[in-house]
């Protein structure tokens, strides 16, 4: 067998993409490589991204929370988001004088469509007074009227950071039942849900358990409560990542997007992950070649209006620095 182009990356993903269909993959990886090179670029990838993005032509990679920080940080002219949309806007928002990109505009997000800026404008009339914390997936019309925002990983945090008995939390109405039970703080919710997380059930945690005895469970708090009940842990995909490396289990169920589990099967190679599938439809519209596409004719560029993006900014940057205050 004739030796395998750009060895190195491709023993980053050996255990997802077979030997034969490499030498393709490859070519696509070159080509963005070099296109990175030329034009001062960087791609920011999702944890939900296939494998062949995540290892081998992302430069940094995460949770919302951690690329929302990593784009502050980016020094390139040209940020590339392997992503979704609102992800593309926290990366605009946080770096107005550089190019953002995201090589396909369809992919979206099932929760950030659910509210608009008008919904919160209603919201803070019907309930005068309570400051409104926003989880970031959101549009950025939607962060503008917020006072502060959060991710899955640090949403009990923030709600507790504001000191008052009651908040609107918005759009994640699983979510907010999770931060609802873990603080003492009242929730104002809306009805927003992710596509991918609200289909897992009580029963596909049951039936797992069934067929995996000693399967240890881990769930995002996106999901439904009864299968955060039926979980082990709960937690972001960062907090996910972590808890695996702690707990030393030999058999894992990652209750959230699919993609995951195939790139933390990378990362810890002697777990025997559990795969009860659900792909994000949105992250996998982004793909290598439109990738090298969207690097080659600069496209689709993000923009956000610059009194959203001032007024976006402050709310992101009011819950970074509630992780900072917590760091010092």
């Amino acid at each position: 067998m004739a030796a395998l182009p750009l060895p190195e990356l491709y023993d980053k993903v050996a255990k997802v993409v077979p030997p034969v269909e490499w030498p393709a993959i490859a070519l696509q990886v070159e080509r963005i490589l070099e296109l990175k090179q030329q034009k001062n670029a960087v791609i920011l990838a999702h944890t939900y991204q296939a494998p062949e993005i995540y290892f081998t032509v992302a430069d940094f990679v995460g949770d919302s929370l951690q690329l929302a920080r990593m784009a502050t940080q980016v020094d390139a002219a040209i940020i590339v988001q392997a992503g979704v949309k609102f992800m593309a806007d926290t990366s605009k928002i946080l770096n107005p004088d550089r190019k953002v990109l995201i090589p396909d505009l369809r992919a979206g997000c099932s929760l950030a469509e659910s509210i608009t800026g008008e919904d919160v404008r209603r919201l803070r009339e019907q309930h005068p007074g309570l400051p409104v914390v926003t989880y970031v997936n959101t549009n950025a019309d939607v962060k503008a009227e917020s006072d502060i925002c959060c991710t899955s990983s640090n949403a009990v945090e923030v709600v507790e950071s504001l000191g008052v008995p009651k908040v609107i939390f918005i759009p994640d109405r699983y979510l907010a039942k999770w931060v609802a039970k873990n603080t003492k703080v009242e929730i104002v919710s809306w009805d927003g849900a992710c596509e991918v997380h609200e289909r897992f059930t009580r029963q596909d945690i049951l039936a797992l358990r069934t067929q995996y005895p000693g399967l240890h469970v881990m769930a995002h708090p996106e999901c439904p409560p009864d299968v955060l009940d039926e979980a082990d842990f709960v937690g972001s995909t960062s907090g996910m990542v972590k808890h695996i490396g702690e707990s030393r289990k030999s058999q894992i169920a990652l209750i959230t997007e699919c993609s995951m589990s195939s790139n933390v099967t990378q990362m810890y190679p002697d777990v025997d992950f559990v795969r009860p599938c659900n792909l994000c439809p949105h992250m996998r519209r982004i793909t290598l070649s439109n990738i090298v596409e969207s690097l080659e004719k600069e496209q689709y560029e993000i923009t956000v209006p610059e009194d959203i993006r001032i007024r976006a900014k402050a709310a992101i940057e009011a819950m970074l620095a509630v992780r900072l205050n917590k760091a010092g």
